[in-house]
């Protein structure tokens, strides 16, 4: 380790390292509190460490953080960023205020993308990756995976094909290396100042393939839209349950008076939606990517350009051919393979009597007496 680096420094990374070594994903960092790790899923306090005074919390966080970027934190009160522990690993950081204090969340980026195949994903996923235009959506709650799909289906690309690839980040967690493709990766607050910004400028960069983190706003929907209608691959996320959820979401942005047409404009360009969750394994090793998934067929993009969104469930339903799958299509697989527990699965699905009815008689051992 440097010499360099401050005794307030020193002490973060070693907490960064126990993240690695422990296999944690996240570590939460609270004034008078101890550090605790998120493992598996699940909260473990590292009591013997002791507590975390507010003085010294804020001194850690501040040894990583740019005059830039404590100047942005105190003015705007929260940060994200992403900092790179040299020799240990890449982390995504959070920052903000909380009563007498300042917090931290540190979530740990693998340093190279899981490759696609490895994810446990539909596999359609690789044919909407080879598309050349259209929208591809990645949505789910915070922690539930999005950021690693999306990077998978990057470097999917980049490995496979001859692409030039923008990507659109707040910040940038996984670092791409120029494979087969050619990559430039872009950060808000630091290299733009908004992904509308990036997302105009972008299409006069000569793009096959973009990438927005995270669709915000009214305006970064009309620009992530245009890209998709006008010859460009783009895959973006949203923090949605499900796919339905995911159109209406996009559709409810915007005004009754413009929803025709932004519909019109959704099933003209759309190219699938992915809806997925984490869940703990049964045998302690990690977590099971469980998703729906919404291929844009010609019935799809009808239901889409006309409205009727509740028949949409239906269409998902019978759409395995064309590479769809419910949620609770999906959980019923991860419960039958022995990946995950009953009450796990159950936890999960949006249609509980659709997932009962799949999985048939509930077993045994998850009667309680």
């Amino acid at each position: 380790m440097s010499v360099n680096v401050s005794p307030d420094e020193r002490l973060l990374l070693e907490l960064l390292k126990r993240v690695v070594q422990q296999g944690a994903t996240d570590l939460h960092l609270a004034g008078n509190a101890p550090p605790v790790l998120r493992i598996r899923g699940e909260l473990i306090p590292l009591s013997a460490l002791g507590v975390i005074t507010p003085e010294i919390l804020q001194r850690m966080v501040f040894s990583i953080l740019s005059d830039y970027q404590q100047e942005e934190f105190i003015t705007e009160k929260e940060l994200d960023s992403a900092y790179e522990a040299v020799g240990i690993g890449r982390f995504r950081v959070n920052v903000f205020f909380e009563k007498n204090s300042i917090g931290a969340a540190f979530r740990r980026i693998p340093d190279d993308p899981i490759p696609l195949g490895k994810l446990g994903l539909p596999a359609i996923m690789p044919k909407l990756c080879e598309k050349t235009n259209g929208l591809i959506i990645i949505s789910g709650a915070t922690g539930s995976g999005k950021t690693t799909t999306l990077a998978a289906c990057i470097d999917y690309i980049n490995t496979h094909m001859n692409d030039h690839i923008i990507t659109i980040e707040d910040p940038i967690e996984y670092v791409h290396k120029n494979k087969k493709s050619l990559i430039r990766q872009r950060e808000v607050g630091l290299h733009t100042n908004s992904f509308t910004a990036a997302l105009r400028s972008c299409l006069r960069q000569d793009p096959d393939v973009i990438l927005v983190g995270e669709i915000r706003d009214i305006d970064s929907v009309k620009v992530t839209l245009t890209a998709a209608e006008t010859g460009h691959l783009v895959f973006s996320t949203l923090h949605t349950n499900s796919a339905i959820d995911t159109i209406a979401r996009i559709l409810d942005i915007f005004p009754s008076e413009h929803q025709s047409q932004i519909r019109v404009q959704l099933s003209a360009t759309i190219e699938g939606i992915l809806s997925q969750t984490l869940i703990p394994a049964v045998n302690g090793s990690g977590m099971c990517l469980a998703c729906e998934a919404l291929v844009a067929t010609p019935a799809v993009r009808n239901v889409i350009r006309e409205g009727r969104l509740h028949t949409l469930k239906s269409i998902l339903e019978i759409g395995f051919n064309e590479g769809m799958q419910t949620m609770e299509y999906s959980l019923k697989e991860l419960y039958l393979r022995g990946k995950i527990s009953y009450e796990a699965a159950l936890s999960r699905a949006q249609d509980i009597e659709g997932f009962k009815k799949l999985v048939g008689v509930i077993p045994p051992e998850s009667v309680t007496t």
